[in-house]
């Protein structure tokens, strides 16, 4: 158990030695820093149940709080606020304890197996700023699970086939018609494909634009796209896999500069194996009906408040959908992971469609009632004309051509002698690019303005990246000069104690992020954190103070700060340079 919870739970145990009937105790963090650290408000819900004053309940509920030891200074405000502040000596033994405490004050949770579906690329098709959200949330969102304790297997679940295959695939027929992939035998080994992940980009919006001025030639890739995913034409098939291969690899290598990484790097076509065995499940439920020849799952619950319209599972001419295919990962996954919860990080957009899924699986017994399905939907990043975020010529951006303009944007900026300059400036930019995408709520769209977000002033990833660096250069100095920082030992001033109380925040913040599938209030913490300590540093001569005691005392405070900033930035995905 970390500190706070430790303090709460020895409070609570002293109210009910003597009588006092709380449930739970929670320390609100005082808004007011002069009238104390915490406040304590429960005289006032518990005027009726004890039929007192809120005013003699707090102070029957002081004499439990002084018997704990933990305070210096309780008192009364108003009809029955307890205002409580910290011993200063427990302040540094927190320091002391957590500086060598491998856990860092945090408390795990119970180790139960997530899959986490994310990213949710395209084959074929480039990767946009609308794929952003998904990645940055999706990982950190991961990332906090496993830090808390969490088993989690992470699944990229790629959009790999649909009308995209087709188009691409009559896109290379006219550029490449000798390739044996169109001759409509069954080769024994295929030719080498002539295209890279750059030509891709070109390729399908090339093809996406002749089919939709030319009916002959959509018609042609809906036949070619029909071939494909019933298997009937062996080259198509081959094809498309050698594209996948091509495609993946360009998709992981933009993945890579945003820090994403999945366990799973499977697509929609994974689950064509579990198809009939899903359809038969759902079948014998006999929740699955005819409904004007097509198969379908009646959703709708009486308390619905909203229209809700029945999931199609297979249309009237016996093909499948995109539901289907969603279906059938979710039977893959229930029988080779047995997951207790499985999230989708996905585009607000997104929530009715889930909304059916999730209902048709628990109705027709595809998932157990207690296993979790839940989706966590995301707002739009959008550029300063509040639309979505597009390039300076007007055309939808991609993710590759953001990351480019904001780290040519930095190295303008950038000082001239340091080392690995592009380097640098990538990690910079993502982030940058990173940061600006955390600090708003998960559900609410924001306004991307490079030139503020790059800023090392104000909240900023760069800001983060700044003082998190000079705090290593302070601590590696100090190592040059062969000075020891393993102990505190002060009587806090009032900024160190501001920044201790914070430190010990980090638990309540990590935890309120996961519950809420939420990281702004991560991003928040880092920036009060930061500039915190920042005003510390500002305020002493750290490496040059003559009190040895002192000045080791604030290493180990600058030390215990740098490392919650790693951790945290670790979580958040973003890396730290050696310099900038």
């Amino acid at each position: 158990m970390n500190f706070l919870n430790t303090v709460e739970k020895d409070i609570l145990d002293k109210f009910k030695e003597n009588g006092i009937p709380l449930d739970e105790v929670q320390l609100i963090t005082s808004s007011k820093k002069e009238l104390g650290d915490y406040q304590i408000n429960d005289a006032m819900k518990l005027a009726k149940v004890m039929h007192k004053s809120p005013r003699d309940i707090a102070e029957d509920l002081v004499k439990c709080l002084e018997e704990t030891g933990y305070f210096k200074n309780i008192n009364i405000a108003g009809a029955g606020f307890i205002n409580l502040s910290f011993k200063d000596e427990l302040l540094t033994e927190y320091v002391e304890k957590v500086i060598k405490d491998s856990t860092k004050d945090v408390e795990k949770l119970n180790e139960e197996r997530i899959i986490i579906d994310y990213g949710g690329a395209n084959i074929a098709k480039t990767l946009h700023v609308g794929h952003l959200r998904s990645a940055n949330i999706g990982e950190a969102i991961k990332r906090l699970a496993r830090h808390l304790g969490k088993e989690v297997i992470s699944d990229v679940h790629f959009g790999d086939i649909g009308r995209q295959s087709g188009m691409v695939i009559y896109e290379l027929k006219q550029r490449y018609p000798n390739l044996n992939y169109f001759s409509g035998k069954e080769e024994t080994t295929w030719d080498e494909l002539p295209i890279t992940g750059k030509d891709l980009e070109e390729i399908y919006p090339t093809a996406s634009n002749k089919a939709k001025e030319n009916e002959d030639i959509m018609n042609e890739v809906r036949e070619i796209t029909a071939e494909l995913e019933y298997g009937k034409n062996k080259g198509y098939v081959a094809l498309w896999n050698k594209i996948k291969e091509v495609s993946i690899e360009d998709i992981k290598s933009i993945y890579k500069e945003l820090n994403a990484d999945f366990d799973l790097w499977e697509g929609e076509s994974d689950a064509f194996p579990y198809i009939k065995e899903t359809i038969d499940i759902m079948e014998k439920s006999g929740y699955l009906i005819d409904s004007e020849g097509a198969k379908i799952v009646e959703v709708i619950e009486d308390d619905d408040k909203a229209p809700m319209p029945p999931l199609v599972v297979i249309k009237s001419n016996g093909a499948t959908l995109y539901a289907t295919r969603e279906l059938a990962t979710i039977t893959s996954r229930m029988k080779r992971f047995n997951p207790k919860e499985i999230w989708y990080v996905v585009d607000m957009r997104q929530g009715l469609y889930f909304e059916q899924v999730f209902r048709a699986s628990y109705k027709t017994g595809l998932v157990p009632k207690d296993t979790v399905l839940e989706y966590y939907g995301f707002g739009t990043m959008n550029g300063t004309d509040g639309k979505p975020f597009k390039t300076r010529d007007g055309n939808a951006a991609t993710l590759k051509g953001l990351i480019k303009s904001v780290k040519e944007e930095i190295l303008t900026h950038m000082n001239k002698d340091i080392d690995n300059k592009e380097e640098t400036a990538e990690k910079i930019a993502i982030a940058a690019i990173k940061y600006a995408d955390f600090l708003p709520n998960r559900t609410t769209d924001y306004i991307f303005e490079p030139s503020k977000f790059i800023d090392v002033e104000g909240k900023t990833g760069p800001y983060i990246l700044y003082n998190t660096i000079r705090m290593k250069s302070i601590l590696n100095k100090a190592e040059a000069q062969g000075i020891n920082y393993n102990n505190y030992y002060n009587k806090p001033t009032d900024t160190e104690k501001e920044i201790i109380l914070l430190l010990m925040e980090k638990n309540n913040i990590l935890h309120k992020a996961y519950n809420n599938k939420d990281l702004s209030s991560i991003a928040d913490y880092l920036y009060n954190l930061t500039s915190l300590y920042s005003r510390f540093y500002e305020a002493n001569h750290i490496l040059t103070e003559s009190d040895e005691k002192v000045r080791e005392s604030w290493l180990t405070l600058t030390k215990l700060v740098k490392e919650t900033n790693e951790e945290l930035l670790d979580i958040l995905a973003i890396e730290v340079p050696e310099k900038m």
